[in-house]
């Protein structure tokens, strides 16, 4: 081979690496030759491999990477790296790595970003790290995002994106054009045009297509809608993903108490709120808390034993009302092999009713208006499954230990566990919420308990009756 082939063939590129495999998972080999990069310090080669990710696939292949290797990912990128992959990754990684990489190489990352992304990134530090970060930032930068920190967490105000489009109300349709196309500071991407007033009070908006499709000297006026739709900067963001949902919204602007335009939500921020909000409720419900697949040991035990310890006193009342029934249990053997099953079957039957109850409040489908049929609707329910669990049950325990009455005595148990299932599931989180607690948060301790103690109850109570046993 001549000299000029051998060079053309070192200088062609080798087949490149699958990102991801046939289940969409990251490559195992592209991941070793990520990490193969880092080791080696190669720059140029780490680019070729990761330079041109998109953010979530930056997210994912941060998340795999050793801990000591994360910051060293973000140096040799250097400006390839997209800090919006910041916002793809557990809270955990994201705040280890932020403590490992130097204040003004995050800020200078920082000033890339939409608004909104960078306080994604910031709003999880301490004050000092943010004084810090912010610091390193143009002023006006810096104002823009303490602004929005400023506002309460979880709010529109920290979701919101604070580059838009604002045009003044005798603006013509041509002269709006004209301005999109000269200027330099627009958002990246931006589905409306917002009409303000020299206040900056916001009069209206008008959705890109109609733009497109009206003549040049027509005036944004003539073709403006009123934004009913705007949300307050201070108002809570599952309230917000809730209207989006309701409207479908695709943009909504924000405003602030005087009615003033001070940012823009779209609608892929409040997927992510919606995101946000459904695994916070599933997490309450199981009492794991905010805890993320990232975090330590001693993280995730911390979290969960405060609710196991409460799991704990309330096993314990269960356990007291066993205890009142000792004489009778030491009759009648059967009765501690049964005792489970209706145990069982009421907190599974509760848990149903009060995950339908919790989301239900969560999405305000349940309110006063329909609390009464959808009570009914669940005692009818009760009382349905709770009959035919009640047969099955009652014609095995027959069998099992060759004893009628013991079948009718469990049979009656189920059915009365049964009602009370459901009624509790309903019934305590709609209470927790009047107090206002947050019933996705304590509600399952309460019905368990309710389930327990009715269940334990009864099963003993009307075998005692039932048998002529001692109480």
């Amino acid at each position: 081979m001549s000299e000029a082939a051998e060079l053309e063939k070192a200088a062609t590129p080798g087949p490149a690496i699958a990102v991801r495999d046939e289940e969409e998972h990251l490559n195992p080999e592209f991941i070793a030759a990520v990490e193969a990069a880092i080791q080696e310090n190669d720059g140029d080669a780490l680019g070729a491999l990761a330079a041109d990710l998109h953010e979530a696939d930056t997210g994912d292949l941060l998340e795999t990477l050793k801990t000591e290797d994360r910051a060293a990912f973000v140096r040799l990128l250097g400006d390839d790296f997209d800090y919006t992959a910041l916002t793809e990754i557990d809270e955990a990684v994201r705040l280890q790595l932020l403590e490992d990489l130097p204040h003004d190489v995050i800020a200078e990352g920082l000033e890339d970003l939409d608004s909104d992304d960078a306080v994604y990134i910031l709003e999880d530090l301490d004050e000092d790290d943010q004084a810090a970060i912010l610091e390193e930032l143009p002023y006006a930068d810096r104002a823009q995002l303490q602004k929005a920190l400023d506002y309460p967490e979880d709010s529109a105000g920290r979701r919101m994106q604070s580059e838009f489009i604002a045009v003044a109300p005798f603006w013509t349709v041509g002269q709006t054009i004209d301005y999109m196309r000269e200027a330099r500071d627009l958002p990246d991407s931006f589905y409306e045009i917002y009409v303000v007033d020299p206040a900056f009070k916001l009069l209206g908006s008008v959705h890109l297509d109609k733009i497109l499709r009206t003549k040049r000297k027509e005036k944004v006026t003539s073709i403006m809608q009123e934004s009913r739709q705007a949300v307050l900067a201070t108002e809570d963001q599952e309230e917000v993903a809730r209207r989006f949902e309701r409207y479908n919204l695709v943009s909504s602007a924000v405003v602030d108490e005087n009615d003033r335009l001070v940012g823009v939500l779209t609608v892929d921020d409040i997927v992510d709120v919606i995101q946000e909000e459904a695994e916070e409720d599933l997490r309450a419900l199981a009492g794991v808390g905010d805890e993320e697949i990232s975090d330590s040991v001693v993280t995730i035990a911390r979290s969960r034993l405060a609710w196991l310890v409460v799991n704990l006193g309330t096993a314990v009342l269960a356990s007291v009302v066993i205890a009142l029934f000792e004489d009778t249990i030491e009759a009648m053997v059967a009765l501690a092999v049964l005792m489970p099953i209706v145990a069982s079957m009421g907190g599974n039957a509760g848990t149903q009713t009060m995950t339908v109850a919790v989301r239900g409040i969560a999405t305000q489908e349940l309110s006063a208006r329909n609390m009464m049929r959808v009570l009914n609707r669940e005692i009818l329910v009760s009382a349905l499954n709770g009959v035919v669990l009640a047969l099955l049950i009652g014609l095995t325990a027959w069998l099992w230990f060759a004893s009628p009455g013991l079948g009718v005595v469990i049979a009656g148990a189920i059915v009365i566990n049964m009602l009370f299932a459901g009624l509790s599931g309903l019934l305590i989180p709609i209470a927790l919420d009047k107090v206002g607690a947050d019933p996705a948060i304590a509600s399952s301790v309460f019905v368990t308990t309710v389930t327990d103690i009715v269940g334990f109850f009864a099963f003993l109570g009307i075998a005692a009756l039932w048998f002529g046993l001692p109480l």
